[in-house]
């Protein structure tokens, strides 16, 4: 979230200008421009996307292998004034909708609870497109946010784990904000804003490779930054992000609620959706596409409880990524699941399993035989607590 949202006692960030790529030749889908005599119509080649991840909220509860919650007050370096649980009163399905809820009650020494969802430990991803169907309220000291962190946060911090903001929202704004934050000798953010009424239904999504995270509403571009050759020290975000959806109570951004604000406030969510490129190109300079199957060391190892396993395939493939004790008992399935090309990092939280010696082995068979054949890799990992 806006500023210093996961860290206490931030330097005063440095704000970096970019020189933003121009769309002047690039047209939506269905747009028009006068062309020639014979009005002439050009249309954008639209990019190709295969669905990696999904959650449509149509379950009666809300998904444990998909989410999990952060707990606790505190202010979560932003002076926020709630108590986000793991409660039914906070987060809950209800009609096909995630519903976070905030509420002003006295719970955990605070005098507000809500709820903050995660993907972390669960999924993660790098380059692609996300996209999320949100409605909003509004009131003063409210601020709903749908954004992601990098995977590393447990390790290195923020803000050098990186952070993108799909979405945020504050008290009555007619706007909707987006924003990127690194570190660059200390905390830098870039980020833009556009008209919305957020009491509607609206889809929020950001497009990102290699060279760009590019910011939609509703299928249309409205602001654009650099990431080509880590740029400004943006090398935050050519590595793997999780998923965050939550709603702050009060805060330095917003300020605090006030005799206006109305209780319980809700956030609806119909669906979040991570898609990445099926369009295979021919870029020695891109790290978007893969060159070959590669398993890479876990980080951090030795680790304890969690660590992060990252693995790149070349093409569309069924992929299974496993644990294995040092007598090759299978402890934990991470991935059975088919993966487009790409560069894909997964968690493993050894929680309950005791220290030692484990094996991590990725297997990937091609869907479409020809070019690559089946792969099979495994390395070793050290548990120690």
């Amino acid at each position: 979230m806006q500023t210093d949202e996961v860290c206490n006692g931030v330097v005063a960030p440095l704000t970096i200008n970019f020189n933003k790529a121009t769309d002047a030749n690039i047209l939506n889908v269905n747009d028009s421009i006068a062309g020639d005599n014979n009005n002439t119509r050009l249309i954008r080649e639209t990019q190709n996307w295969n669905l990696i991840w999904q959650d449509e909220f149509d379950n009666t509860s809300i998904n444990s292998s998909k989410w999990t919650y952060d707990i606790g007050g505190g202010g979560w370096g932003n002076n926020e004034l709630q108590y986000y649980t793991n409660r039914p009163e906070n987060a809950k399905i209800v009609d096909g909708n995630l519903l976070i809820i905030a509420r002003k009650e006295t719970y955990g020494g605070r005098e507000y609870t809500s709820a903050r969802l995660k993907t972390q430990g669960l999924f993660s991803f790098t380059y692609g497109k996300i996209e999320a169907r949100i409605k909003l309220p509004m009131g003063k000291g409210i601020w709903p946010a749908f954004w992601m962190l990098g995977t590393n946060i447990s390790t290195i911090g923020w803000p050098k784990c990186g952070e993108i903001d799909i979405m945020e929202h504050i008290n009555n704004e007619d706007k909707i904000h987006a924003t990127m934050h690194w570190d660059v000798n200390g905390h830098a953010y870039y980020g833009g804003s556009t008209i919305c009424d957020v009491t509607k239904f609206h889809i929020y999504s950001v497009e990102w490779d290699s060279k760009a995270i590019k910011w939609f509403l509703d299928g249309n571009k409205f602001w654009e930054g650099n990431i080509l050759n880590n740029i400004n020290g943006t090398e935050e975000f050519h590595l793997p992000f999780f998923i965050i959806l939550n709603m702050a109570v009060g805060g330095n951004w917003p300020g605090n609620p006030d005799g206006t604000t109305l209780f319980p406030d809700t956030m609806y969510v119909d669906y979040v959706r991570v898609y990445q490129s099926a369009l295979k190109i021919d870029d020695s300079n891109s790290e978007q596409y893969p060159k070959n199957f590669n398993l890479f060391q876990n980080y951090p190892n030795p680790f304890n409880p969690t660590t992060t396993i990252t693995f790149k395939i070349p093409t569309q493939s069924f992929v299974t990524l496993k644990v294995f004790d040092s007598i090759g008992r299978e402890i934990s399935n991470i991935i059975s699941d088919k993966l487009p090309a790409g560069t894909f990092s997964r968690q493993w939280n050894a929680e309950g399993i005791t220290s030692g010696i484990y094996f991590y082995r990725l297997q990937s068979r091609p869907i479409i035989s020809g070019q690559f054949s089946s792969y099979i890799e495994t390395r070793k990992m050290i548990l120690l607590r």
